[in-house]
């Protein structure tokens, strides 16, 4: 039997980006080694939940790992705790937050309060953390670079409130509740609110910041508020090992909600567009010494298409390329490997698309096909057709020789 490495290139799909001739980075950057595994295997292309549907990172890979995402989706909120490594408990309410730079109108003025990242945001969540409001205990902990968990913990809550995080527009929203039996939560999260901005905007963190020239960050936006969820075991349901190699809380989160094991990375794997793309690469070939599944996120090029960085994300792109040849040189003769994205970030929308994103899997001596080129388009000539992400896994376990026959 085979194992299995599943990379995920975080939203590295596209449309096509005025700054490159009106082809997409895929498209622009030559790049030999992505398209080796597609002129050695298997394309194609998939809609990670279902055509036209524009996922987020969380509902894609739990439908990339083959979840009924419909049926086990309460929200963001609490893979975002959990891959933050917070206590969530039945019962609490979980919010996925970014920290945020807003004047005293609540105009959003950055979201992402120019990256900021730890230490700061560690320094300003030690403000926060002694937060209780009408008996309900509010519990902050950072995440990746500007991204924080918020735990709602008291009786009564209910997950039905509308997102605070204005997303496109300009101004903060009022958490409304969906259902009468969570009035009560949105009215606590209002409360937060103010007290959150009342906390932050002369904390000393933000002082330092306006000093250098840097946007404070000065209020959390919640947003994807869900319940502590139940999902059955990936492992359980393959009958195989499974582990993680990412550096980005969320993903992180939904794969121990998912019972994988999350693999140790050094700092320079962290997830940003920073990361050691070759250490990272190193860092799964490993794993696959003690797991049967292993599932590779690299975030950068979604980083790249919210920032609507289309030469930025290109050169996202030749890194990448550079960690599949890495990948080619040193995999072993027992692998199925997948190259895939959970979205596409088009750099036109700063924001995930419907769009279906290329795919391609590759074993040895797994049927050719005649697709040559990793990229949207490149990957229609291959013979998997145009699939979902739900297919995925089925269709690895088959190439690793790990299924059992349907029927006599």
């Amino acid at each position: 039997m085979k194992k299995i490495l599943l990379i995920v290139m975080d939203g590295l799909g596209d449309r096509g980006c005025d700054d490159l001739r009106g082809l997409t980075p895929l498209q622009f950057i030559r790049n030999p080694n992505m398209d080796w595994f597609v002129e050695h295997g298997s394309a194609g292309i998939c809609d990670p939940i279902a055509p036209g549907i524009r996922p987020g990172s969380d509902t894609a890979h739990l439908a990339i790992l083959g979840y009924d995402v419909q049926s086990i989706y309460s929200g963001r909120g609490p893979f975002e705790a959990i891959g933050a490594e917070m206590d969530i408990q039945p019962g609490d309410i979980a919010l996925r937050c970014n920290f945020a730079y807003v004047s005293d109108d609540m105009e959003v003025l950055d979201r992402r309060a120019g990256r900021i990242k730890a230490p700061e945001t560690t320094e300003l969540v030690d403000a926060l953390n002694d937060l209780e409001i009408d008996g309900v205990e509010f519990i902050v902990k950072e995440s990746t670079d500007h991204r924080a968990a918020l735990v709602l913990r008291g009786y009564g809550l209910d997950e039905r409130i509308t997102d605070v995080d204005p997303q496109g527009d300009n101004v903060l929203k009022t958490c409304e509740p969906l259902c009468e039996e969570a009035e009560f939560t949105a009215e606590v999260v209002n409360k937060f609110m103010v007290e959150c901005y009342n906390r932050l905007k002369n904390h000393p963190t933000n002082r330092k910041r306006m000093a250098a020239g840097l946007p404070p960050a000065n209020i959390l936006v919640p947003r994807g508020a869900g319940s502590f969820p139940y999902i059955e075991p990936f492992p359980y349901i393959h009958g195989i090992s499974a582990c993680c190699v990412s550096g980005v809380g969320m993903i992180k989160g939904i794969c121990k909600a998912c019972g994988i094991d999350v693999y140790p990375l050094p700092e320079s794997c962290n997830g940003g567009l920073d990361t050691d793309f070759i250490m990272k690469a190193d860092c799964a070939l490993e794993a696959l010494e003690d797991y049967d599944f292993v599932l590779m996120n690299c975030k950068a090029p979604d980083i790249a298409g919210h920032d609507g960085d289309a030469k930025l994300k290109s050169e996202v792109v030749k890194r990448l390329d550079a960690m599949m040849g890495h990948i080619r040189k040193n995999m072993p003769d027992d692998l199925v490997i997948v190259m895939t994205c959970d979205h596409c970030t088009p750099c036109s929308l700063k924001d995930h698309s419907g769009d279906p994103v290329p795919i391609a899997i590759y074993t040895k001596g797994c049927l050719r096909d005649e697709a040559k080129e990793f990229s949207e388009s490149g990957c229609c000539h291959g013979f998997l057709g145009r699939i979902r992400g739900r297919d995925i896994v089925p269709i690895c376990m088959d190439l690793a020789n790990r299924t059992e026959k349907y029927g006599s």
